[in-house]
């Protein structure tokens, strides 16, 4: 088998062309810097330079793939609108017309995000997304889905996952984030932090996207989960004490949050502030509220079922920032895994 992975350098990516290896499977990876090259390599995957804008690129890395797994997008939770347009709707669009033109199925990774903006517990398949999503990256992503369901229409074959909440050792982008805000004493519980939430550890992720791209049907849409959800707290809370930064008790009510999050946006889009308010209307409501999906559609299509525990995963965190702390010279600090 020979696969194309978009984002391989990154969190998700890197996961995925590791187990792809691992199972003997021939893996091309798009790397938009020598950076990324380096490390795509290292996982032992053949770098293809290029980036989403580029269709040459795209079509070469697709070229003579069965599958081609889109990982990469543009995840922050603020930004100019025209970037994530770029980044996930025509980076989505160029990717899907290289794997159609390879013959290859796409398997497209998308999130639960593209439903905020209408209320999210224990929402499955069968839940449409709001007209337009709230927050750039929601609704990107969002339009991005259109993309594939678009394609489908004219030759594509594609399946597309969306995995809530993933975690796991090795995250590069949101555990690093929230560490420092514990750090930093920026950190609060939006609300106490007792409403649930569903979650996916990255091992699960993967092992949901491999069994779709084998078996999920043209068109159709799974979630992805850990299982029955958990309390944010409990979930995040043990996430960040198990990385080495314990996340205290301190609330910020919901009421105080939404008029942060309004306030703090309406600042920022004015005055054309530098970097993300202090919260979004979109973190607000991925974060400071019940967000549950069901993948019992999974489960019973795919044959999905979790590789690890979140008490395993959690384990493996602990485990990791434990090493960092032993290996640090005397007198240095480390900030988790």
């Amino acid at each position: 088998m020979q696969a194309f992975v978009t984002g391989g350098s990154g969190f998700l990516g890197g996961r995925l062309i590791a187990e792809l290896v691992k199972r003997g499977h021939k893996v091309h990876a798009l790397a938009r810097s020598e950076k990324a090259v380096r490390a795509v390599e290292a996982l032992g995957a053949r770098a293809v330079r290029g980036d989403l804008d580029d269709p040459k690129a795209l079509e070469a890395g697709a070229r003579g793939a069965q599958l081609v797994y889109h990982c990469a997008a543009l995840a922050e939770e603020w930004g100019p609108w025209e970037d994530f347009l770029a980044a996930n709707v025509q980076g989505t669009r160029n990717v899907a017309r290289a794997a159609r033109a390879a013959g290859a199925r796409l398997l497209h990774v998308s999130t639960e995000a593209i439903l905020a903006g209408r209320p999210m517990v224990r929402v499955d398949e069968a839940v449409p997304p709001p007209a337009r999503a709230l927050g750039h990256y929601a609704e990107s992503k969002r339009q991005a889905e259109e993309v594939i369901h678009r394609g489908l229409g004219e030759g594509l074959d594609a399946v597309i996952v969306r995995p809530r909440f993933i975690w796991g050792l090795g995250d590069t982008s949101l555990l690093p984030k929230l560490v420092a805000k514990v750090k930093s004493g920026q950190f609060a519980w939006l609300g106490g932090g007792l409403h649930l939430t569903s979650s996916c550890h990255v091992a699960n992720c993967i092992e949901g996207m491999l069994v779709a791209a084998e078996r999920g049907k043209k068109g159709e849409v799974y979630y992805l989960t850990d299982g029955p959800p958990r309390p944010m707290k409990e979930l995040l809370g043990g996430i960040l004490s198990a990385a080495g930064a314990p996340p205290g008790e301190r609330v910020l009510p919901l009421w105080a949050a939404r008029i942060l999050a309004a306030v703090g946006e309406s600042l920022w889009r004015v005055l054309r502030l530098r970097g993300a308010p202090p919260l979004t209307r979109m973190a607000l409501k991925l974060v400071g509220e019940e967000v549950t999906v069901v993948d019992s559609k999974a489960r019973r299509e795919l044959g999905y079922t979790p590789r690890v525990t979140v008490e395993e995963g959690l384990r493996e965190l602990a485990e990791a920032a434990q090493g960092c702390a032993k290996a640090a010279p005397s007198g240095s600090s480390t900030s988790g895994p």
